[in-house]
Parts: structure tokens; C-alpha cells; sequence
């Protein structure tokens, strides 16, 4: 289901214009052996901003510790994790900010 809410998203945002990239692959380097296949991320806007994409009945701790994840191993600082499972979705987004601990 999220590949259904991931076509529409990336649609909305190229509409407005914005260079979008979907499945991102994001290396993990292991004693300086780069292995591609560590991490996917959803989306990459404007090489700015991680967008995770979940339609998941609840967001558990570990969905914003992958997306912190990503951010520090591509040195970007914003993310977003947005539930599409949610009654109203603006209750479905969450910002993630690479070097901000959660209180």
C-alpha cells in the first residue's frame, strides 16, 4: 500500500516543481568497504529532505531512529516520517531533525 501513497506523493511534489528521488540507496561504509545495499530511503527532496513514507497502525520508536539513521549517514539534516494509516493525516507527520535528540 505504501507504493500506491509513494507514486501519488512523488507526483504532488514534482508538480510543485521540486526534484524528487525515490528509493535512494544510502551506502554504509564498513572498515572503508562501501556496501550499497545498506539502506533505501522513500524519498529525497531536493536533496534536502528525507520523506519515509509508512501506513502502519501506529508509529513505534523504531521508524524515527531509521530515519534519524539515514539522515547521518547522507549528512542531511531533515526528515520527514508521515503515517498515511492515520483518521486525520496531519496526525501522521513527524519531524525528524539529524542531531536533535527527542525529549
Amino acid at each position: 500500500m505504501e507504493s500506491v501513497y509513494q507514486s501519488v506523493f512523488v507526483y504532488e511534489l514534482r508538480s510543485k516543481g521540486l526534484e524528487v528521488k525515490t528509493e535512494v540507496i544510502i551506502p554504509v561504509i564498513w572498515n572503508n568497504l562501501k556496501l550499497d545495499q545498506g539502506f533505501r530511503a522513500d524519498i529525497i527532496v531536493n536533496d534536502k529532505v528525507i520523506i519515509e513514507l509508512k501506513s502502519v497502525e501506529k508509529i513505534l520508536p523504531v521508524h524515527p531512529k531509521q530515519l534519524r539513521t539515514y539522515l547521518r549517514l547522507t549528512g542531511l539534516r531533515l526528515g520527514m516520517l508521515i503515517n498515511f494509516n492515520e483518521d486525520k493525516l496531519t496526525e501522521g507527520i513527524r519531524r525528524v531533525v539529524n542531531g536533535l535528540t527527542e525529549t
